[in-house]
Parts: C-alpha cells; structure tokens; sequence
C-alpha cells in the first residue's frame, strides 16, 4: 500500500505548472477567451496551480492598428470580465490583453484567480525594431509603481512591481513579464527573483525565424540559473496573422538552467505543456548562494520595492505523478552526448590533479594498490594517464597487488593483467602471513582456527594493504594514491586511518561509485588506451562489486557490499538529494520512488545492460535511505574529517570538510530518520536504528 503523501505532489515543494498554446485568431476576443477556458479547466484536471498563456492572446498579437479600436477593446474588457467570473474554481491563470489606463494603452499580462483580478503587469520594454511595431500602440510600463487599475469592474493592482503569493504555500511566489523584457540587457524578472520569486513567467508572443528557438532556450536556460529560478516560456502558435510572420508556438520550462518541458511546435492543435516545479529546491539554492544575497544587497534589497499579492491556493483535479525529468542516476546523463561531455571533464579533472600534486611532491614514483576492482582500477588508469602527459615511463607507477583470505582468483587476475597491459611496475605481496601474526599477537579467535569474520578481521587485511602502502612510498620515494570514491565517503565504507580511507592523495574522492563505471566504459569507448587494456577494463566492468574481506559462503557466493550498505545506485541518488540540494528525507523518499518505481518507464543512461535495468518499492527505498542517513550523519562524519586532498569533480558536490560538506563528528541522524517516520505515518524513531 502506498501512503498517499507518496502519490501526490501536494506535500512535495513542488507546483504544478502548465504552459498553454491556445489556437488563436484574428482578433476574436470571445474565440480566444473560450479558447483559453478550455485550456484552463483541462489544465485544472491535469492538477496544476498555475497556467501561463501568451502575450496578447485574448485579442491576438498580429492586428497591429486593431488595437486602438475601442470596439475591440471594449469587447477584450468584457471577456477579462468572463474569466474573472469563471476563474472560481479554476488555476490561476496568466493572460495577455490590451488594457487601457489614464489615457494609455497597455501590452499587459493579468493574473486572474479565485474569481479576482489579482495584478495588472505592464510590459516594460517595447520592440520598435525591424518587424516590431509596438510604440505604435503601447506605452512602456517601465517605472510604474504604486498604483491600481479599474479593469472589468474590478479594482486591482497595476505596475512592474508586483509578486504573486499564495498564502498556503510560502514558497510558491511568481513574476511576470512580458516578451521583450527577457530580451533586454537587464530583464524586469532579474529583480523579480532578486525579491523572492521563485517562478518568473514569460508571456510572449515571439514570431518564429530560424535559429530563433535556440535564442529562447539560451535566454531561458540562462535566466534560470542566473536567478536561481524556474523560467516559464510561452509564445503564440496557430491562429495569429501570418501577414508578414510567423508563428510557432513554443513553450517551455526551465529550472537552474535545466529543461524540465517544452512542447511541441509549429503543431495545429492547442497544446498544455505541465512541468512540476521544485521550489523547495529553489528556495534552498538561493539560501546556500551567498552571491545571490549580495546581489541583492548590492540593489537595495528590491524585496522592498515590490508589493506582494496574496491569493489562495487549493490543490486541483490529479496531483499524481511527476511531470518532470528524474534522473534515477543524478550523477551520469542520460544523453549521450552529455554523458561523453562529463565523462571528459571527469576523467580530465582527475587526470590534472593528480599531475599537478605529483610535480608538487619532486616525487620519483606513484603507489598504488591494484585489487582488480572499479575503483583501483579507475584511479590506476588515471595514474596511467597522468605519466603520458607528463612524459614519463608508466614503469613510474608501482602498483601492488595484496592478497588476503578472500581474494578471489578472477579479481586478482584481472589486477596482474592490467598492470600488465598498462607496463606499470608490478608485485604481488600477500599479506595473509603478517594478517595472521596480527590476530594471533591480539588473541583473535581466527588465529585458532575458528571462522569469525568480524570488523576486526576485515580491517586487519584493510589496515595492513594501506600501511604497507604507505611504507613501500617511504621505500621507493613516492606517494600513495588513494582509490575510495565519493559514495563510500558518504557511507564510511572506509577503513579509518591506515585502511583504505587514507592516502596522500585521492584522485577518487569526488567521484560517485556509479560515474565510476561509465568513466571506465568511457575510456574503453574513446581509445584512450590500447585493446589489450580495453579487454580487461571491460572484464573489470562485469565483476560483482566486493571488498572481498570476508571468505565466499558455503554456496560460494562473495561478500557483497551493497547487501551491507544499500545498492549503489539508490545510495548515490540519495547523496545528491540530501548532501548537495538539502531535501527533507520523505521527499528524497518520494522523488526515489518516482524515479525507480518502474523499470520500464523513463530513460536509463547510454549503454545500461537490460538485465541490470531493475525497479525499487517504497519499503526498500525506505529501508535503505534509513541505512543511508544513519550512516552519513551518525557514523562517518569522523573519516570525512581527516580525508586527504582530492579533486572536487562533480557540481553535484563533494563531501570535503574543506569544500562542499562540513558537518559535526558526533552528530546525530535522528533529525532525519524521525521526519521520514512521520511520513510513513510511524511513530518517530528516536534512536538510530
């Protein structure tokens, strides 16, 4: 049984926004205005709070002298009249229309809900150039502040200087503007959001030219990000005169610069295009964004300069599903071109730091230990890599290979046989013999033959390959590279002090254990290496993820890391929502089951085998975002603290206590494991589990 706070958006931060291309005409006012009720009510059943049209749409774009014609005018103001009375139980919804005020005519946008007139937005700036005729018509609302409009016998706020927020729910606060003005060296929704915005709306009406889409995304995209913002697109589609142009019908949603929809265009029919915007998200960007503060500091605190209108929110029609790309991997596209992008910066990133540090350190060789699994055979390549560009032999790097009591012979020949196609200097030293005098020097039970695999016997094995590391450094005169990733950090599945936790320099530690994998197929793909290595890198690819601590079971099955910690995939997912956005753990929970609830459903990155293509219910994802929390806030903090130096790589964030993350040592998870209980309808859980 799913709880229902996990089948709707209600309780998520997330708003329902639809973008809508009405069929539109020649100056029917009442075809248009039944055009946009139509589209209202059907985006009302679609569950979203707000619906965004184009510029002009009530009595279309392309009449040019048609507008200072007060039989048409008078008709626009009768059918604001209309909506008004129709908007009752609607969204609240954003139209444009020609209004006239103090002997002027407006290019204006009107936000209309609960039956209301809430605000009258002028445009601010008007295109005069090439086909735009606007002066012709309009006066610029730039400047006008502070006052009010009589419009369809209602009265409402009028000018640049309006915010609109509903006031059962702090974070859902828009702006509007209109076209032209996100066009302008300085649009009017920079100090929108630079006063609390969180959504800034675009009615547009826009001709179409060619290369004209890809300036709307930019724009976009940009002021997205900039603003730390969602961004709402429309611009007029089928219907408006193609005297001299035409139109297209593009609408789109961006969030921090990302394209979360956009509709189709040049298409005959009208369109809703819905995006679930995460203001939550947005919200606590802009609160870890110093520079957005400052900014504005640095323009007077607009927050002051604008007034906010209040309207009521009430959730409408089908609050289910998501609409909007969810990523079940945050850290490797699903495009390809955009995964092979990453996947160069990534490699690249790691490859120049570990350059940098070595010519720092006048050392002779690298060390490394070589396992035979993804993340020593990463950091090897990445080594590998940094001795071609400098120059050097790759006979420079001294790799060890360290059996213990579980190593398995298909990891250990993939070790020798990498070392072996990449002509590094190769050793094999088992460490079973100094394992067994350090148990047997401590009494443990293993030394007298009996089979207790404890945390003791793993970090004997773990301590003695990392100290002997590091003395084999001091031997030759060289440094340690260190292989953990960037998902272990996050669950401390290190082994603190002289273990796999320590090195003098971790070209690993920004890395999520899922990037990994596509690094490595990456290089295989790109000829960073010849055949011989791409044939063990792919073997490599295919092994069981294992530390390979503790003896194969009876069937002969390998100690499993995520049967201990979680699946990697989930765990990586986790650490993006909750160390680098901040989410609350029930929306993490939420966002985790809408991502993997369905296998068959939504994209997988390039490349992903079918048979690992597999589905999570939300008691698993529960269970192991509970493991997750436990382990990030309660008993790994302490290893984060005392990681050596290591490229941050990913802009999802690092958990360097010298970077992105610093947290308290002794802190407790129990903050976020009772907020997750009380979404489940549990008691609050008081102590870590």
């Amino acid at each position: 049984m799913t709880p229902d706070r996990f089948a709707s958006i209600n309780e998520h931060g997330l708003i329902r926004l639809a973008v809508a291309t009405p069929t539109a005409s020649v100056g029917d006012v009442a075809g248009n205005s039944n055009a946009i009720l139509d589209l209202v009510r059907k985006a009302a059943l679609a569950g979203a709070d707000i619906v965004l049209f184009p510029e002009l749409c009530l009595s279309s774009y392309a009449i040019d002298d048609l507008h200072l014609q007060d039989a048409l005018l008078d008709r626009v103001e009768t059918e604001i009249g209309k909506l008004i009375e129709a908007s009752l139980d609607l969204p609240v919804l954003l139209v444009g229309a020609p209004v006239r005020r103090a002997g002027r005519l407006y290019n204006a946008a009107l936000a209309i809900g609960q039956g209301k007139l809430l605000g009258v937005v002028p445009k601010s700036y008007l295109p005069n150039y090439r086909e735009y005729y606007e002066k012709r018509w309009f006066a610029s609302g730039a400047g006008l502040t502070d006052l009010d409009i009589e419009l369809a016998g209602c009265q409402a706020p009028f000018g640049t200087d309006l915010l609109f927020s509903a006031k059962e729910k702090s974070d859902f606060i828009f702006h509007i503007e209109i076209c032209e003005d996100y066009w302008s060296p300085l649009p009017p929704s920079t100090m929108g959001a630079l006063a609390g915005a969180l959504i800034l709306c675009n009615l547009s009406a826009s001709n179409i030219t060619i290369g004209k889409s890809r300036d709307r995304h930019m724009l976009s995209a940009s002021q997205s990000a900039r603003c730390l913002a969602a961004y709402a697109y429309s611009a007029a589609g089928p219907g408006e005169s193609t005297t001299d142009l035409a139109w297209d019908g593009q609408a789109m949603v961006h969030e921090l610069g990302e394209l979360l929809a956009e509709s189709k265009r040049f298409g005959d029919d009208p369109e809703l295009t819905l995006a679930d915007i995460d203001v939550q998200r947005l919200r606590l960007e802009r609160m870890r964004n110093g520079t957005f503060n400052d900014t504005a500091t640095a323009c007077g605190h607009p927050e002051q300069r604008f007034r906010h209108v209040k309207f009521s929110w009430v959730a409408q029609g089908d609050r289910s599903g998501l609409y909007r790309p969810q990523r079940r991997f945050p850290f490797v596209p699903a495009d390809a071109m955009a995964l092979d992008a990453d996947c160069y910066e990534a490699f690249n990133i790691q490859v120049q730091g570990l350059i940098t540090r070595f010519r720092a350190t006048s050392s002779k060789h690298l060390i490394i230990g070589v396992s035979g699994g993804l993340d020593s055979t990463h950091a090897l390549i990445v080594a590998a890599k940094a001795c071609d560009r400098l120059g050097l032999p790759r006979s420079t790097i001294l790799g060890f290979t360290m059996p213990g009591f579980a190593t398995g012979e298909e990891t250990r020949s993939n070790a020798w046989a990498l070392m072996k196609a990449l002509g590094i200097t190769a050793q094999e030293i088992d460490i079973r013999p100094a394992a067994r005098q350090m148990l047997s020097d401590m009494e443990h039970p293993f030394a007298a033959g009996e089979p207790l695999y404890d945390i003791t016997f793993e970090n004997v094995q773990a301590g003695l390959r990392t100290d002997y590391l590091f003395r084999l450094a001091n031997r030759h005169g060289g440094f340690v590279i260190g292989t953990g990733d960037l998902s272990e950090l996050a669950l401390g599945w290190c082994t603190y002090g002289v273990g796999d936790q320590m090195s003098h320099y971790a070209v690993n530690c920004g890395v999520p254990k899922t990037l990994i994998q596509y690094l490595i197929r990456w290089c295989v793909s790109t000829g960073q290496f010849d055949s011989a290595t791409d044939a063990v890198l792919t073997a490599i690819l295919g092994t069981e993820i294992s530390p390979e601590l503790v003896p194969a079971d009876a069937s002969g099955a390998l100690q499993s890391a995520e049967s201990k910690v979680g699946p990697y995939a989930l765990n990586d997912f986790f650490l993006h929502h909750v160390a680098r956005v901040g989410l609350p753990p029930s929306k993490v929970a939420f966002l985790a089951w809408q991502a993997w609830r369905d296998a068959d459903a939504g994209e997988w990155p390039p490349g992903y085998p079918d048979d690992a293509k597999i589905s999570y219910d939300l008691s698993s994802i529960r269970r192991w975002l509970e493991n997750f929390l436990f382990r990030l806030f309660t008993i790994s903090q302490f290893k984060r603290s005392a990681i050596p130096n290591g490229p941050k790589v990913s802009s999802g964030g690092a958990l360097s206590p010298r970077g992105d993350w610093r947290a308290p040592s002794d802190g407790t998870a129990a903050v976020w494991l009772d907020e997750l209980a009380a979404a489940f309808a549990d008691a609050p859980i008081r102590s870590d589990p």
